[in-house]
């Protein structure tokens, strides 16, 4: 089913909306909780969360796209529930993940920042375009969707030093980027 139809049934109020979305999109966002959170019941509640979030916010949200937006969502609650749970431990994977991005992102946004978070995230999107297509994609499958440097490292062909490596090169021209665009 096209997600035209998906959201027109969501807009309608049918039930069937929910069905639809978790049958073309579910295992993309069990993917992308389960490479955040690590715990398949985790990745499990959190698709469940975001299928409700969904129902709650379409109508009003007119999403362009069903897939990037349920995307969001399912990234945003998985981050959520990764900080929840650790809390009182440090050091897990996604703490690292997001602690590499750091120096080039602010963190800390308010209510107040949501114009500076949008202008963020078109600066981020314009950096991203300039990037040759396989440290795009790297880029995002590590930042994005939390894929691991040893697993990207071998569906891109590399070692995961060079990966690494990439990635890290990749960070200190976004965060280049994002001071001579005034967004840091």
């Amino acid at each position: 089913m096209e997600d035209s139809a998906i959201i027109g049934l969501y807009n309608a109020r049918d039930e069937s909306a929910l069905g639809e979305t978790e049958a073309k999109y579910g295992a993309y966002c069990r993917s992308i909780a389960l490479n955040l959170l690590g715990a398949r019941e985790d990745a499990e509640e959190c698709v469940n969360d975001a299928l409700h979030a969904l129902w709650r916010r379409i109508p009003p949200d007119a999403p362009k796209s069903l897939r990037a937006y349920l995307g969001r969502v399912v990234r945003n609650l998985a981050v959520s529930r990764y900080r929840e749970k650790s809390a009182k431990k440090r050091g897990g994977s996604l703490e690292l993940l997001l602690s590499e991005l750091d120096e080039c992102v602010p963190d800390g946004f308010d209510v107040e920042a949501e114009v500076e978070r949008r202008a963020l995230g078109e600066s981020i999107s314009r950096w991203l375009d300039t990037l040759p297509a396989p440290d795009r994609a790297a880029f995002v499958r590590r930042y994005w969707y939390g894929e691991g440097v040893s697993e990207l490292a071998k569906r891109l062909g590399c070692r995961p030093e060079q990966l690494s490596q990439r990635l890290f090169r990749a960070r200190r021209k976004l965060k280049a980027h994002l001071e001579s665009e005034g967004a840091i």
